[in-house]
């Protein structure tokens, strides 16, 4: 035995598993529009209602993450994060 580990062919065999793995995985799984375009109209109407309610969560932050950006631009200690505050002395 001489001690000596295959490195090329491990390595070798490694990337063909990994690449043999990748090309399975993207001629099975369906893209999101397939997956969509499959689903029964009213899993549909239940995925576009929640898609809208996600967008209008996400909107709403925006809008208060501008407003309080706006807000904060007049008081500039107002613009520092809590923790940057010193904390206040000990008796």
């Amino acid at each position: 035995m001489s001690g000596n580990f295959p490195w090329v062919r491990f390595t070798g065999a490694a990337i063909g598993l990994m690449g043999m793995g990748y090309a399975i995985m993207k001629a099975t799984v369906p893209t999101d529009e397939e997956l969509y375009n499959r689903m029964a109209p009213d899993l549909r109407r239940k995925v576009d209602a929640t898609r809208a309610a996600r967008l209008s969560r996400e909107a709403e932050m925006h809008r208060r993450a501008t407003a309080q950006t706006q807000s904060n631009a007049s008081e500039p200690d107002e613009a520092k994060p809590v923790w940057a505050n010193t904390p206040p002395p000990s008796k």
